[in-house]
This record gives C-alpha cells, structure tokens and sequence, in this order.
C-alpha cells in the first residue's frame, strides 16, 4: 500500500466533509488516495468541486482534489469503497452510517471519527466486525466553503483501533493510511482512549460555545478554567467508576483533576492546563463553532452522555447537568456571551 498504485486503489469514501472529514480528506487526497467526501453543505460541496479544497495548516495553505458529492449524488457511486469514515456530528451517527453501507465493499470497514462516545451506535449498523475507531487529537476547523483548517501544533494526529482491542492487521493498515494526515498509533484500549478525549470535550467544548471563547482563552481565563475542571473531574469519575483506564488530558492526570475539586494540588493542574493552551492557540472547539454557525450542539452527546453514565453508575455530576440544561435553555442559535457561564461560576 506504500506506492502510488496502491494508493490508487483503496477508495476512501468519508460522510462529513467539515473541521475533521475535510482534513483528513483533503490530506489523503493529496498523498494520492482516491478519496470521496459526501456532504450535506451544498456550497461547500460545490467549492470543492470548482476549486478544490484548501487545507490550511496554521498558515500553510495547501490545494487538495478529493472528490466531493452532494448526498443525492451517492445514487452514481459504482465502484465500492474500502474504508468509509464517519465524521458528522454524534447526532447524525445513524443515519449518515446508514446513508454509506450500501456503497461499503463487502470486506470493507467504517471508522468512527466523531466525538462523544459512538462506536457502538456505528457498529449497531455496520456489524461490530466492520467497525473501528479513531480518536482524534487535532484541533480544526471550517467555516467557509471549500476550506478546512488545522489550529494545533499536536505532532500525533490519530488513535486508531478494533472495539475489542485487538492489534489487528486491519488497525496497522489503518494507522499506515492515517500517519499521511499526522502520526497516528493504533490503540488496544479504545474505550479508555475514548472517555479520555470525552473528557477534554466535556472540559473545553460546552464553555466555549457558551461564551464564545477560544479553546486557548477556556483553559488561561480563571473561571472559565475552573468550572472546565469540575466538568472534567466528573467526566474522570464516572470513566472510574464503570471501569476505564483514562490517559492524561492536557498535561494532567484524571486523578489530578478530581484532587483539584478537592482542594489538592490546585496550583500544578491548572498550571498545567494553562501550558497546555499553546497547544491550541487561535483555536476553536466544535462546539463553538457549531454555536457560531446557528447549529445545534453535541451538548446531549458530550456533557450530556457523562450525565445520563453518572446517573447509572451512582456518580453526581451536578455540573455536566447544568452545562446541559444552560444548553437547551438557550436553544438553538443562541449568541455566545461570557455572562452565559455565570450559573456554573456561583456552583465553584
């Protein structure tokens, strides 16, 4: 799979061309895969097809030729693809997951490339035996048609792997076809893998769609890097509690978290979060930009997953619960302001 004729002959097809699809898409399309994106955002759709789609990597624009397709357009599809990435928003799971199996060759696999916590929802679907997952660790972004940025400086991109955590051969050809977007390992532990970014999300995303600051801004302001560590010193105690080993997150391990709630080791967490920002500079988390758009929000797939979780696993999580309901007060279309955060600031 190394030369360009192998390349040439794994076709990509990827359901959501936005900050990730777009990225990894465009990147693959450049290093030679035959890549598809099939996007619900017509205008985007188009500029990708008149113009190509511009990947900006902090800067660095770089012109890529996937090929893009409107929804409707799947129907001229002849040819199957080996590998189907599902990179929409966890609301969209079933459905775009639907939209792609019949366009899946019959040895081929779906990879979830979505936040929240989806691989079984994906494998409900597609048969947990043509299931993987991949945890992303960029930051992206897309806010314009045809355009798709990267806003981090992470030099390891991707963790890919099986629902059982087997090393497979499939996981290794994943990981080789991902390390041409960024460095990419293959995991054994991809429910650990998946509650630890889970808790990154539930820390940065919901704050950020809130009040309209920048990933960078959520983790260097005090109150905003304050309610970010209740939020994901609850998401760590319930990974806990029904069983996950968690990962550091920014710098800081899960216990380190739950310690600063209580009191300890205040100073050195959230100096590390603070360190951690330059990491993410001019940078905006998902949510926020979905918040930007006038969409609605992953809130009920993010800090809301980690509250129904608590409730079954017998942890309190009162802050993730008010994240929620500030959320859905607002509703959709809401205008970010950092008084929207006051709530969660007189709970510290």
């Amino acid at each position: 799979m190394n030369d360009d004729k192998g390349k040439r002959d794994v076709r990509i097809g990827i359901v959501g061309a936005g900050a990730i699809g777009g990225n990894v898409g465009g990147m693959l399309a450049h290093a030679g895969y035959d890549v598809t994106l099939v996007d619900m955002w017509p205008q985007h759709v188009d500029a990708i097809k008149e113009k190509g789609l511009i990947v900006d990597r902090n800067g660095e624009a770089l012109v890529t030729r996937p090929k893009a397709l409107h929804i409707h357009e799947l129907q001229f599809v002849t040819e199957p693809f080996d590998w189907v990435f599902v990179a929409v928003k966890a609301r969209d799971t079933e459905w775009s997951t639907m939209l792609m199996m019949p366009f899946l060759h019959e040895h081929g696999t779906v990879v979830d490339f979505q936040n929240g916590i989806n691989d079984q929802r994906v494998a409900a679907i597609a048969g947990a035996e043509r299931t993987m997952g991949a945890v992303i660790t960029i930051g992206a972004g897309c806010y314009e048609p045809g355009v798709v940025l990267r806003t981090d400086s992470n030099t390891l991109g991707f963790k890919v792997g099986e629902l059982d955590g087997r090393d497979s051969e499939r996981a290794r050809e994943l990981a080789s076809i991902m390390n041409r977007v960024e460095a990419t390992e293959v995991t054994t532990d991809l429910m650990g893998e998946r509650w630890s970014k889970l808790i990154i999300n539930n820390m940065n995303n919901a704050i950020a769609g809130l009040t309209g600051l920048g990933a960078a801004e959520v983790r260097t302001m005090s109150e905003p890097r304050r309610v970010s560590i209740r939020l994901g010193a609850e998401t760590a105690a319930v990974a806990q509690a029904l069983g996950y080993r968690l990962q550091p997150v920014m710098g800081v391990a899960a216990d380190s978290l739950i310690e600063a709630v209580n009191g300890r080791n205040v100073e050195d967490t959230e100096a590390a979060i603070i360190e951690s920002a330059s990491k993410v500079a001019g940078g905006r988390p998902s949510f926020g930009q979905d918040v930007l758009k006038g969409r609605s929000t992953e809130i009920d797939d993010l800090n809301g997953y980690v509250s129904r979780k608590g409730r079954e696993a017998g942890v309190p999580t009162p802050f993730n619960d008010r994240i929620v309901e500030l959320v859905h007060q607002l509703g959709v279309g809401f205008k970010p302001r950092i008084e929207n955060l006051q709530p969660l600031v007189d709970m510290l």
